[in-house]
């Protein structure tokens, strides 16, 4: 029997243009599971980084609603990525959220496979039982440029349609070649899409972020603080960026930008741009924080932002990348992680600083965490009515358009 989901496309055909959206979008947990299976479910990740599981065995776990992936290499180094879910009863298989194993063993009634996801042992089954036939539910994956992405769809998009227009700006920094230098969570206590409000606009950051705007000129800021053409054009960037391009063409170095224009699945966009001044890394003295990766022979003075979704930012100067993934985790909770890389050579303490490398994104994020509460405080006001987005925040209106038409597609679709 299929849903009444009149009201609800109603509510979204309410939604007024160049407003932040109604409270129930921020609060209702139905809209939530809604969201997760619309969105989440459907979108390719990025959960991690093969230097994370170098050796045979070594594994971690990606939750997100009631889903766990077991991430994990075998015997032959193929990263496979299963859900943590025994065919027998349905336990959950791996119950810590990284390790080193030599095979997966069921802690309920020890089946247990092999790393490649076959069952090999099941004991007093009947002589009908075939091994063969239960084996661990696969998850889409795939590795691209060291980065495993996984898609939660029984029928994803092709990851190559998703990544060509994207491909170029990430190949140029070498990720492929990169080690995790640090990890950290920052559990946020608002509704994913307040938290992605947030990074999609940058409104806030002169009143909000000092880090910020020390690394990076307030013209870029202006128009594109929050990803290309995602406020007002600044004339003096402008001038600036097309200098740039032409000075960073001549050293053989990618130039240029992306968006998606046409409706899709897809929510994606990458642009290189040059620092404040003489700075060459996103770093607060402007001095590299680390050494050269990927395809630079010498430092450009500037840096690439790419969105593969709506949940996935890789901001990647010369030297180091910073990874952003948000996790939803309740209709009022999202964590924020934050992976910082660094060529796999690079050591710490000679070649880097990790205090330096963090200090910039990490200062940044714990203040979106407290701005991100304390509007979700007032969202869940009775008093709370949506107010007039600034010319700053064309990013947040864009994903909400996107985010309003999938909802309405798929609705109607159910009904």
């Amino acid at each position: 029997m299929k849903k009444d989901n009149s009201q609800f496309i109603e509510l979204i055909k309410n939604q007024k243009s160049n407003f932040p959206l109604d409270q129930s979008f921020y609060t209702d947990p139905n809209i939530y599971r809604n969201d997760l299976e619309t969105f989440f479910y459907n979108q390719w990740i990025f959960i991690g980084h093969e230097s994370q599981i170098k050796n045979i065995g070594d594994y971690f776990l990606f939750e997100v609603g009631h889903e766990s992936i077991i991430v994990i290499k075998d015997k032959n180094q193929k990263i496979n990525c299963f859900f943590n879910v025994c065919r027998h009863r349905g336990s959950q298989i791996c119950l810590e959220k990284k390790g080193k194993v030599k095979k997966l063993v069921c802690p309920y009634h020890a089946w247990s496979y092999d790393l490649s996801g076959d069952l090999i042992s099941a004991r007093m089954m009947n002589d009908e039982f075939e091994k063969k036939d239960w084996g661990l539910n696969k998850c889409k994956s795939k590795i691209f440029e060291g980065l495993i992405f996984v898609n939660l769809s029984d029928d994803p998009d092709d990851f190559k349609e998703f990544i060509n227009p994207i491909k170029k700006f990430i190949e140029l920094h070498g990720l492929n070649r990169a080690k995790v230098a640090f990890k950290k969570t920052y559990p946020t206590d608002g509704n994913w899409k307040l938290t992605l409000d947030n990074f999609h606009e940058c409104y806030h950051c002169l009143p909000a972020h000092p880090e910020y705007c020390h690394v990076h000129s307030k013209d870029y800021i202006q128009a594109y603080g929050a990803g290309n053409n995602t406020g007002p054009e600044s004339i003096e960037f402008s001038k600036k960026l097309s200098l740039w391009n032409k000075k960073t063409e001549k050293l053989g170095y990618l130039t240029g930008e992306y968006s998606d224009t046409n409706f899709s699945n897809f929510f994606r966009s990458a642009e290189r741009t040059p620092f404040d001044s003489d700075r060459l890394s996103e770093t607060k003295d402007g001095k590299p924080g680390s050494i050269l990766m990927g395809q630079f022979k010498e430092f450009d003075g500037g840096y690439t932002t790419v969105g593969t979704s709506p949940f996935n930012s890789f901001i990647m100067s010369n030297d180091f990348a910073t990874i952003f993934t948000f996790i939803p985790r309740g209709p009022l909770k999202t964590d924020v992680e934050i992976m910082w890389l660094v060529h796999e050579d690079a050591e710490e303490g000679k070649d880097y600083d990790l205090n330096k490398l963090i200090w910039m994104w990490d200062k940044t994020t714990i203040a979106d965490k407290k701005i991100i509460e304390n509007n979700q405080k007032g969202v869940m006001s009775k008093k709370y009515v949506p107010g007039p987005l600034s010319e700053m925040e064309i990013g947040l209106e864009k994903l909400k358009k996107w985010y309003l038409k999938h909802l309405e597609i798929k609705l109607k679709n159910t009904i």
